[in-house]
């Protein structure tokens, strides 16, 4: 036998948050998931009206360890950032971040 679980499933629950950020109400949001005006409140109420983090598209967001090590040998090698920021498909501020961030203390 199959059992109820109210738990907020990613797939049902972040077409009823776009449909929020949209500038939807309640009721309208969860007819587009799919659900009822009450378990679209209590989705709200449980996340303090904000809408979760999980179930986002949050891939690509943090460098693999991958990118790190082709920033620091391209660095080395002389390349300038945008250069490497072009080839990664990176922003050139990310690849400064990361340059900064491990730089040694006296600038190397």
């Amino acid at each position: 036998m199959a059992r109820f679980v109210n738990a907020q499933v990613p797939e049902v629950v972040q077409p009823f948050w776009a449909a929020l950020q949209r500038g939807e109400l309640i009721s309208d949001a969860a007819v587009v998931a799919g659900t009822y005006r009450k378990r679209g409140t209590r989705w709200v109420a449980a996340c303090g009206g904000v809408r979760p983090r999980r179930g986002r598209n949050l891939t690509g967001r943090c460098l693999s360890f991958a990118e790190r090590e082709e920033i620091a040998l391209a660095r080395a090698r002389g390349e300038t950032m945008r250069a490497i920021a072009r080839r990664l498909g990176r922003a050139p501020s990310t690849i400064s971040r990361e340059l900064r961030r491990n730089a040694e203390r006296d600038g190397g």
